[in-house]
């Protein structure tokens, strides 16, 4: 299991971690809390589902909303710098998406999800496009960034 690959890998570097979720709600939040000893690297999450959210808590600019919109690059970047900001961790991780299934535009269709990861060094940000049901595409976006995470951990 991913959560308890990732666990072991920021227990042994010493570093904490911290999660910001809009279209999982919650479930990443949950994958890594479910593993026994998490308390000695999870720092928290937040849900921000609502936009006001994003910017009220997490820091994210107006002006990326309104010109990105909550799905967007600029969005989960900014969501994964705010959340490490706010809960004063080493490591972010932030998602955004749309799981359906309504809510999608040609543009951005459902099942296309950011994550992001903000370290010390900077942030990388992934386009997704799940298919499937509403669960499916939350549980592919956490699994994306558990291995967003993983990646970076193992040095890759």
């Amino acid at each position: 299991m991913l959560e308890v690959e990732v666990g072991r890998l920021l227990r042994e570097r010493g570093l904490t971690l911290a999660v910001a979720e809009s279209c999982t709600g919650g479930l990443l939040g949950m994958r890594l809390t479910e593993v026994p000893g998490s308390s000695a690297y999870f720092r928290g999450g937040v849900v921000a589902y609502a936009n006001a959210v994003k910017e009220g808590v997490l820091g994210v600019p107006a002006e990326v909303l309104a010109r990105h919109g909550a799905v967007s690059a600029a969005c989960a970047r900014a969501m994964a710098e705010g959340v490490r900001r706010l809960l004063q961790a080493d490591l972010a991780l932030a998602i955004t998406g749309i799981a359906g299934p309504s809510g999608g535009t040609p543009e951005k269709p459902v099942g296309l999800v950011y994550v992001a990861l903000a370290h010390p060094h900077g942030v990388e940000v992934e386009r997704h496009e799940f298919r499937g049901s509403r669960q499916g595409v939350r549980w592919s976006a956490s699994e994306a960034a558990l291995s967003l995470l993983k990646r970076f951990l193992e040095g890759r």
